[in-house]
């Protein structure tokens, strides 16, 4: 009975999340538009969802291929995926770069940040990582939901990025081709899930970015 609640609920999540698509996204002309304004990023920021969950599926495909498409076609030089084994033993960052260097993104421009665990750790984490490298011009490319999500605490956190969420329209008229990939390269032995770990207060915490040791 407990697993079947809990599958109601992550459908109800999912479903309120696609939803929330149409809310957001702007028109395919009007999303390239933006993003020709202050392209080329020398960065993007994408980050990661659970592997191996049919639920998110849609989700990580869409992600992963925007980050594609931008690098494609010039707006960005490179990637910085963000995630660590959340809620399922495959470490989300690793699993993206894996299908992006099989879309045929260089090994040298992608750039991997395994330590997030929630979607504010994702930017704050990938952005010190951009600075490290020299990267100036950041951006963070994702689902629209999760980008309108972000930019308040983005800017909490003092992260001067800028926003360039996918149009749903968009990629609908993109032929996806099937990847396939070694998930096994990004397994995590011994795996325990986030839920398991910490408890709902905890991972509030995290959801907030209270477990953030920022820098001064």
């Amino acid at each position: 009975m407990k697993n079947f609640r809990n599958l109601i609920i992550m459908f109800s999540i999912v479903s309120m999340l696609f939803g929330s698509f149409q809310l957001f996204a702007k028109s395919p002309d009007k999303t390239i538009a933006n993003v020709e304004v202050n392209a080329p990023y020398d960065a993007i920021i994408v980050p990661g969802v659970p592997y191996n969950d049919e639920y998110w599926t849609r989700v990580l495909m869409g992600r992963i291929y925007w980050s594609f498409y931008l690098y494609q076609n010039g707006y960005t030089k490179n990637i910085i995926y963000s995630g660590s084994a959340v809620y399922t033993p495959y470490v989300e960052a690793k699993i993206m770069a894996m299908y992006a260097k099989k879309m045929g993104i260089p090994e040298e421009n992608i750039i991997i940040e395994t330590q997030a665990e929630h979607s504010v750790e994702n930017v704050y984490y990938s952005y010190n990582l951009a600075q490290e490298k020299g990267f100036k011009k950041v951006a963070l490319a994702t689902d629209p939901y999760q980008s309108k999500w972000m930019e308040r605490p983005s800017k909490k956190m003092n992260v001067p990025i800028d926003f360039i969420p996918f149009s749903t329209d968009l990629l609908e008229t993109m032929d996806i081709p099937e990847y396939e990939i070694d998930e096994e390269k990004a397994f995590v032995q011994d795996f325990v899930s986030l839920t398991e770990r910490k408890n709902f207060f905890q991972r509030l915490r995290g959801t907030l970015g209270k477990n953030i040791d920022y820098k001064d």
